[in-house]
């Protein structure tokens, strides 16, 4: 791949349409939590979801059978929406001829998250199977589902409880006629059903329209490097399992940003990396093992707290090192640290 992002290979790309594509930006705050090696793995667990929305016969099963058929060194399960429909009461089948499949309120949304809490958790779950022709979710043995890297959300109203868009790292709406078949469906459904048009125009919520459905190769290629990509972000710390991921808050997104920003004076610039630097001191340093201790207070009580229970040093590795040797003498007082510069041959 040349220079140009994703993002903008996508844009450019035949009938390709945006809606907000921001790509599970939330969501990789959520990785940055870790203060254990166990929560890393356990962090790193966590599966990309891909929610995949769109009319009916407008091709969402095929797009998710050629994204698997892709990803195919990847643990993919697909989950339907359609599995967890409500089973109908007595009265509801006695005029299942009304009965509205299409309405958010058909289905089941809360065993729907639950299904998806487990699995974002690394439980298995059973996923029930609807029978459409008794209205049953209890005819056929419910289908057993692990935990996967990639789980894909398919379903017609798969975008329109909030609570389920955010579980989502990815979104995408699959149209086959963006103008002509969103006209006939918002007339169709407000004038004749009776619903509102907020739940028709569900695909608002989409990263990605794909028009033409399975026919768009070049978008699903795309779609497919894209979770490839975010798949692979976080190998370094599957290959240093000491490696730690400070959680990201707004303080020190704002400090990225002003040491980012063309305009910040070099003395701005050097107070925040001190700052940013020292953050990451003082999270390194609560890593350390500790002992319990007992004190006596100046008012003769005993506090019971921890001591570090080992000596230290600092090894500053010239010449990026260097900027953080400050933050390591303001935090650890009288520490002794020592310089190693690496080299080539080449550049001596």
């Amino acid at each position: 791949m040349d220079s140009k992002s994703v993002e903008d290979m996508i844009e450019g790309s035949s009938g390709f349409h945006f809606s907000g594509f921001h790509m599970d930006g939330s969501k990789l705050n959520n990785i940055e939590k870790p203060t254990t090696t166990l929560a890393i793995e356990n962090v790193h667990k966590q599966p990309f979801i891909i929610g995949v929305a769109g009319g009916a016969a407008s091709g969402k099963t095929t797009v998710c059978d050629m994204i698997i058929q892709q990803l195919h060194d990847q643990r993919v399960v697909l989950v339907n929406q359609d599995s967890f429909y409500h089973k109908l009461t007595e009265e509801e089948l006695a005029t299942v001829h009304e009965y509205n499949f299409d309405h958010p309120d058909s289905f089941d949304t809360e065993k729907l998250l639950d299904s998806m809490e487990n699995l974002r958790h690394g439980q298995a779950v059973d996923i029930p199977n609807y029978d459409f022709k008794s209205y049953k979710n209890s005819v056929f043995p419910a289908r057993r589902v692990n935990p996967s890297d990639v789980i894909i959300l398919e379903g017609i109203l798969i975008f329109h409880d909030p609570r389920v868009r955010e579980l989502m790292n990815m979104k995408i709406f699959v149209d086959t006629d963006a103008d002509v078949r969103l006209a006939r469906r918002i007339r169709r459904d407000t004038v004749e059903k009776g619903r509102d048009i907020g739940v028709v125009l569900d695909q608002k919520y989409a990263d990605i329209i794909i028009p033409r459905g399975g026919d768009n190769h070049v978008a699903i290629d795309l779609i497919v490097q894209h979770i490839r990509t975010k798949l692979g972000q976080h190998d370094l710390c599957k290959i240093y399992p000491n490696l730690y991921v400070i959680q990201s808050t707004f303080q020190i997104r704002g400090m990225h940003t002003l040491i980012r920003d063309s305009q910040t004076t070099k003395h701005d610039f050097v107070f925040y990396a001190d700052r940013l630097i020292r953050l990451v001191v003082e999270h390194g340093l609560g890593h350390l093992p500790f002992t319990e201790k007992q004190v006596i207070t100046p008012t003769g009580s005993v506090y019971t707290g921890v001591d570090f229970c080992k000596r230290l040093c600092g090894v500053s590795v010239i010449r990026s090192g260097e900027s953080m040797e400050n933050a390591l003498r303001a935090c650890c007082k009288g520490i002794k640290i020592g310089k190693i510069l690496i080299h080539r041959e080449a550049y001596l």
